[in-house]
């Protein structure tokens, strides 16, 4: 009997265009499918149409995990993770913290990206497994655990470089509104802010610390606060654009000009920030996503390296400061 080699030399097409007509599909011109098929039937080739796996549906399937409030961050960064995994033939699931512990386990997928501070770095040093390794985007585990790796923004030195821009400007008062204290991202972000004012020589009042959640809203109340008590700074940096734009909208409700009034500047460049005009820091999601899947398959693979890979990033000067 023939191959499926053999037919195609025959008929003068590809494998794959063979593959494609005993297979069914529809992108094959009805008189190459006839002529495949005759040829088929000519050669006595019969097609398996149950294709053979060497390994369970499982081991090409791969979890990506994240915080579900804001959307439309991570969809550059899903983008990026999908692209690398189906390059390597592999299927991406998508779920939420809230139905997470239905998908990270080994008996279902072959590992995980995560990207959702609400879990705790103990639950992933129990769910990480050489059959089931872990590749995190927002922490750094703090153990000797070799199947996990991490995969994070490099925040400190160009928060630092964002804040040192900033005094050179002549600004000295500041503010900082931060996101969840306990993230590496906001821990980063603010030691950066603190250490380039403490390099100048520039005192941080703490009345002019205010305390968010990365959403929007906490970014406008914070600026009510500020607006009722009638003091703010001279120059607010946020620990995400969410916030800053949600501070923004207060300020602008209320008459106070940004930037002639009250300078503001973000993190992380989303679409939203570019309409809002809002100086920030542009991060990498899409690469971030792709490096995340290409470390989760060497890792698959065998290949332990546990150095965290940190991804730089830039400034985007908009309207939200004043020159």
């Amino acid at each position: 009997m023939s191959s499926l080699k053999e037919i195609a030399q025959l008929t003068g097409v590809s494998i794959s265009t063979v593959s494609n007509v005993l297979n069914g599909r529809k992108n094959v011109s009805q008189e190459t499918r006839e002529r495949i098929l005759r040829i088929c039937e000519e050669q006595g080739y019969v097609h398996d149409a149950a294709p053979k796996k060497s390994k369970s549906d499982k081991d090409k399937r791969i979890v990506f995990i994240f915080s579900d409030f804001d959307r439309e961050f991570y969809l550059k960064i899903i983008e990026g993770v999908s692209t690398c995994l189906n390059e390597n033939g592999y299927d991406l699931i998508i779920c939420t913290n809230k139905s997470s512990d239905n998908f990270l386990k080994s008996s279902f997928a072959r590992g995980t990206i995560s990207l959702d501070g609400s879990l705790s770095d103990e639950y992933f040093q129990s769910v990480a497994k050489p059959e089931f390794p872990v590749v995190l985007m927002d922490r750094v585990l703090d153990n000797d655990n070799k199947n996990t790796k991490s995969v994070i923004v490099d925040n400190y030195p160009v928060m630092c470089q964002l804040v040192q821009s900033l005094v050179n400007k002549g600004m000295r008062r500041f503010g900082f509104l931060g996101g969840q204290a306990a993230t590496l991202d906001n821990k980063e972000r603010f030691s950066g802010f603190m250490d380039t004012l403490q390099a100048n020589g520039i005192a941080f009042d703490q009345t002019y610390y205010y305390h968010g959640n990365y959403r929007e809203k906490s970014g406008y109340q914070a600026a009510k606060l500020m607006i009722l008590s009638n003091d703010y700074p001279e120059v607010l940096v946020c620990a995400n654009d969410n916030m800053a734009i949600g501070a923004i909208k207060a300020f602008e409700e209320h008459g106070i000009s940004v930037p002639q009034d009250i300078s503001i500047t973000g993190f992380d460049d989303s679409d939203a920030a570019a309409l809002a005009g809002l100086t920030t820091i542009k991060i990498p999601r899409y690469e971030s996503g792709f490096l995340a899947a290409k470390e989760l398959l060497e890792l698959i693979k065998g290949n332990v390296n546990r150095d965290t890979v940190k991804l730089g990033a830039s400034i985007i000067w908009r309207q939200s400061v004043r020159s």
